[in-house]
């Protein structure tokens, strides 16, 4: 429980801090930043997925709480994305990110909304709207990684 306090508290300093993060000093910074909270919402999704996937019991507020830091958490990472932030550090970006700004947009856009609705499901209470809202979460994930991430 310490931890998904410290967590949310982690989510909510990064979403108070999102305008300022649209300029970063140097490229590794934006690296670093947008990796942090992919890993966040990564953490927070991991737990949901448990859940979902029958290898955690189902904890209507847990899902809640996680599926809520997920939807916040969407909304950060792109403004890491930004022109230069290819190189500076170690990353799994792909160039295509770069020179497809368009088709990325709409993969992150996409994720933005599946992850609302996760939340909404969460907020239901019942394990099977958050099974589906799960797996239409997981799809958006994993539609922008095939196309967007190396291996």
């Amino acid at each position: 429980m310490k931890a998904l306090v410290a967590l949310t508290l982690a989510a909510t300093a990064l979403t108070l801090c999102a305008p300022a993060s649209a300029q970063f000093a140097k490229p590794e910074d934006a690296i670093k930043y947008r990796q942090s909270a992919l890993f966040v919402m990564g953490q927070h999704f991991g737990r949901i997925g448990a859940m979902a996937n029958g290898r955690a019991p189902f904890d209507a507020k847990v899902a809640q709480d996680n599926a809520d830091i997920v939807a916040e958490m969407a909304k950060l990472p792109w403004a890491g994305f930004g022109a230069g932030t290819d190189k500076g550090a170690q990353t799994k970006a792909l160039p295509d990110i770069w020179t497809e700004q368009a088709k990325f947009k709409d993969h992150a856009t996409k994720l933005e909304a599946e992850s609302v609705k996760l939340a909404a499901a969460a907020k239901t209470g019942n394990l099977d709207n958050l099974k589906t809202a799960f797996g239409a979460t997981a799809a958006s994930c994993k539609a922008c990684h095939d196309s967007f991430r190396a291996k």
